[in-house]
């Protein structure tokens, strides 16, 4: 990955439309949007993105204008030749930017939209500003709501809280109340960290059966103890410690991630307790992401979601200023591909230095990788988190391999019956 920083942003052929000459091909990729950039309105003590105003130079007071939205929603979908083409709002919180805002996201999206071309959008929150007013516009204009929440109430404020430490859950809960209300589909994103991991039923079962969520999202919480200054790949080599070894979790002095860090062995547990309750009692009616691209990915089929596929690079991101960078988790200015003021996104996301960074993700696996049973359902997961060096000293295994590696060793063989009963649900019960 930090290779591609060193090359130059050079549209590839398939930047442009394609005109009937060649192999044919179509332009897809997904760019992240933060019109607030960093600024929130609570203060996660895990949160890795609140440091962005200072690493980038952001004046606080400043969102995202009216001109530069109206040219990334322009040439975002000028950039799609498929027939769908999806929004992604976040932050920060993207919420503080008011409904007055969003209704101009709605107004530009439908004079740029193409004939016959479906417009989706989804909002990432953590709920505090969604009332009754918010949920009606949610419903009317079909957004898809994306909810932080970590859990009951004691694991959710335990990271979760305000800026003055208060804690929010009650907040969200308000919100919550209003999306069902107003009959707005929602999400649950979960951040498993250092402390809810250890609370696996109590956070899935708080999600499915008391929040009645059907779809959740699991992401590590796996900070680099040096990410508010120093860009993922751009470590000093001789700091990156072994799998396994003291530094290579977190709580310790020395640690090469923060505190607030998932432990490599707990993820693992998170998974497979999870993983047993859901297959037991929720298989087909509760989708959890990493559940569902496992079983996609047994049956051959492509990953569902970025951190589990062979290649990487297709999902960018948008900062407030128009600033284009590789992805969410690399807005580092390494990662910086230019501004759509001065560059066309289609030339920044097919771009060589866009592939390079892609494909980097298969290229740079460790020969531990490799010669893993479970390449195919892994791929290193985020590139982003291989943060230590195998146990023979090579670098780039990821953080959390132990943890991915256990998971698989146990949930395999369910795996693969889950898979023989999708393609056979006619045959006799296979787990």
């Amino acid at each position: 990955m930090k290779h591609s920083t060193t090359l130059p942003v050079t549209a590839l052929p398939s930047a442009e439309k394609y005109q009937g000459k060649g192999p044919a091909y179509q332009r897809r990729f997904h760019v992240m949007a933060k019109p607030t950039g960093s600024r929130c309105n609570i203060d996660c003590t895990y949160c890795f993105y609140l440091h962005k105003e200072h690493l980038l130079h952001q004046n606080r007071r400043e969102d995202m204008s009216d001109e530069v939205l109206e040219n990334f929603i322009r040439q975002y979908i000028d950039s799609q030749d498929g027939d769908q083409v999806v929004f992604s709002w976040q932050g920060g919180e993207p919420t503080l930017m008011g409904l007055a805002w969003f209704d101009k996201v709605v107004a530009f999206q439908k004079k740029y939209q193409k004939p016959g071309q479906r417009i989706e959008n989804d909002l990432q929150t953590n709920g505090l500003l969604i009332n009754d007013e918010w949920a009606a516009w949610l419903k009317a204009h079909h957004f898809l709501v994306g909810l932080s929440i970590d859990g009951p109430e004691q694991l959710h404020d335990h990271h979760r809280v305000t800026r003055s430490g208060k804690p929010t859950f009650a907040r969200v809960m308000e919100g919550v109340a209003a999306l069902k209300r107003h009959q707005v589909p929602f999400n649950a994103l979960v951040t498993v960290n250092n402390t809810n991991a250890r609370f696996p039923l109590e956070v899935y079962r708080f999600l499915t059966r008391e929040l009645g969520v059907t779809y959740i999202q699991f992401n590590p919480c796996v900070e680099a103890r040096e990410f508010q200054q120093t860009a993922p790949q751009f470590w000093q080599d001789d700091s990156i410690p072994v799998t396994g070894t003291r530094r290579a979790k977190p709580g310790d002095l020395d640690s090469i991630v923060t505190d607030w860090s998932v432990d490599p062995e707990e993820w693992g547990r998170f998974l497979i307790t999870v993983f047993e309750e859901w297959v037991n009692n929720d298989l087909g009616r509760v989708q959890v992401n990493l559940f569902e691209t496992a079983v996609a990915q047994t049956m051959g089929m492509p990953a569902q979601i970025c951190v589990t596929a062979e290649f990487c690079g297709k999902g960018l991101a948008i900062e407030k200023n128009g600033d284009i960078f590789s992805c969410d988790h690399y807005v580092y200015p390494e990662y910086r591909l230019g501004n759509l003021a001065d560059a066309r996104l289609a030339h920044m996301a097919i771009s060589e230095r866009q592939k390079a960074f892609g494909f980097g993700k298969r290229d740079t696996l460790p020969g531990d990788c490799k010669r893993c049973p479970h390449l195919k359902l892994c791929w290193g997961e985020c590139p982003k988190n291989r943060l230590v060096r195998t146990k023979d000293g090579e670098a780039g295994l990821n953080y959390l391999c132990p943890g991915i590696k256990a998971f698989f060793d146990y949930s395999a063989p369910i795996l693969a019956g889950i898979a023989v009963l999708l393609k056979h649900p006619d045959q006799e019960k296979v787990l």
